[in-house]
């Protein structure tokens, strides 16, 4: 299967259904971030501490894999040069509204997260990832491009999903049922039973995959970064959370050479 394919059409999907990572951000958003009062996150409920940014006004940041008209536009009203960098133009076409409609100099590339062929070596200063590596098969190759297009001593700020979380039968875990059921790493291709992955596929919802720490942690580490501090999130509507995080959010600088 031709995963990047399949999970364009399903994000494009998300957003005609009013997926939550898809809504922009508002106009009194905006107007906060214009003053320095700007808040993201990587995970679901935790905003992203201000001591991990770089100074932003001037800085060139990519937005990896962080469509939806909320990252994006929020970065660049508070002065950087942001390029958004997403799989799903329907995704990508919410910045180009925000930044219509608020008079924002914001840039918007469609790709996979995997190839960044389309940047030189050493093209930003901030890699912001919002949590969506749990849609790409091949984890460590974004790293690896991630490592790339910084500059050294550039910074990566991503949010995980906790291999935990796959472990269980997702639909049980929908029914607040959490049993243990999948090997890590998971992948909805591999791991579902047939009959799951059938009516996953007939209802068009995004492929994920569930990758080890050794991957997530681990393959930060070995394309170059020094991961200097993460947190962990809860995922509120699932039962895992009265028990553990469901979400691993990392700050890692590019080494200097």
């Amino acid at each position: 299967m031709d995963i990047p394919s399949y999970n364009k059409r399903a994000w494009n999907k998300q957003v005609a259904e009013g997926n939550r990572w898809t809504q922009p951000v508002d106009s009194e958003a905006i107007a906060r971030a214009r003053r320095g009062e700007f808040s993201v996150v990587l995970t679901e409920n935790i905003p992203v501490p201000k001591r991990w940014f770089p100074p932003l006004r001037g800085a060139d940041v990519l937005c990896l894999a962080s469509g939806g008209g909320q990252q994006g536009p929020l970065l660049a009203a508070a002065g950087a040069n942001v390029t958004v960098f997403d799989n799903s133009p329907a995704q990508l076409k919410q910045d180009q509204l925000v930044a219509e409609r608020e008079a924002l100099s914001l840039k918007t590339v469609e790709g996979d997260a995997a190839d960044l062929s389309m940047f030189p070596d050493s093209s930003f200063d901030l890699v912001f990832n919002p949590c969506s590596t749990v849609f790409m098969a091949d984890v460590r190759a974004v790293w690896r491009e991630c490592a790339r297009v910084l500059r050294p001593g550039g910074i990566l700020m991503t949010g995980s999903m906790n291999p935990i979380h796959y472990i269980f039968d997702l639909y049980k875990m929908d029914e607040g049922v959490l049993e243990v059921t999948h090997p890590i790493p998971y992948s909805d291709l591999t791991s579902l039973p047939k009959e799951d992955l059938n009516e996953h596929l007939e209802k068009g919802l995004p492929l994920e995959f569930g990758h080890s720490l050794t991957d997530l942690l681990g393959g930060q580490l070995e394309a170059g970064f020094v991961i200097t501090d993460l947190y962990e999130d809860y995922m509120l509507e699932s039962p895992l959370h009265n028990y553990h995080p469901s979400y691993i959010a990392t700050r890692a600088v590019k080494a200097r050479l």
